[in-house]
């Protein structure tokens, strides 16, 4: 797996674009990356509603949920599911909408300088050994991609968003990130 220089993409993760990104106001200054906890239904898996919300398709008469949600307009980089498999939404070198109002350490507005990865599951029910996995080649290769991340600059939402987000959830295993 790389990151190709051109389109600023996994080469191994299928790519669907979302229309709910723009420009960083600096794209040299890649320095976090925020892990996230979705399932759409609300803990159902291996679903399409994640993509849909992403790419502004959802239907809002699918599920009830889907219709408190559908106008929200967010994205994220990647997503990891319960497999393995990566779906790419926004090249890297892009802003994802994924951390809302947000600050880290006196910097406000995550999404200016962090990329976003969420992974398929819930905040109380284990996350998928494979998810681990993958979210661990993936870090070690963003790492080796934008010399500003270290394992330091890898957070939850819920460090970015403390009261309003609760993902990655207490189900995430942070001991399972390799260095």
């Amino acid at each position: 797996m790389q990151i190709d220089p051109h389109s600023h993409c996994l080469t191994e993760a299928l790519l669907i674009p979302s229309p709910n990104a723009d420009e960083r106001p600096d794209p040299d200054d890649i320095s976090m990356v925020v892990i996230h906890g979705i399932s759409l239904p609300p803990g159902q898996f291996q679903t399409e509603g994640v993509t849909q919300l992403f790419t502004n398709t959802l239907n809002p008469n699918e599920h009830p949920y889907y219709a408190e949600i559908q106008h929200l307009k967010v994205s994220s980089h990647l997503f990891i599911r319960r497999d393995g498999e990566l779906i790419q939404y926004v090249p890297f070198h892009r802003r994802a909408w994924h951390a809302g109002q947000s600050q880290w350490q006196g910097r406000q507005a995550c999404n200016d300088f962090a990329i976003g990865i969420e992974l398929e599951g819930t905040d109380t029910l284990p996350y998928d050994p494979r998810q681990y996995q993958r979210l661990n080649q993936v870090l070690a290769l963003l790492k080796q991609t934008y010399p500003r991340l270290s394992d330091q600059s890898v957070v939850g939402h819920c460090d970015i968003a403390p009261g309003r987000k609760t993902d990655p959830g207490e189900a995430f295993d942070w001991s399972l990130l390799k260095s």
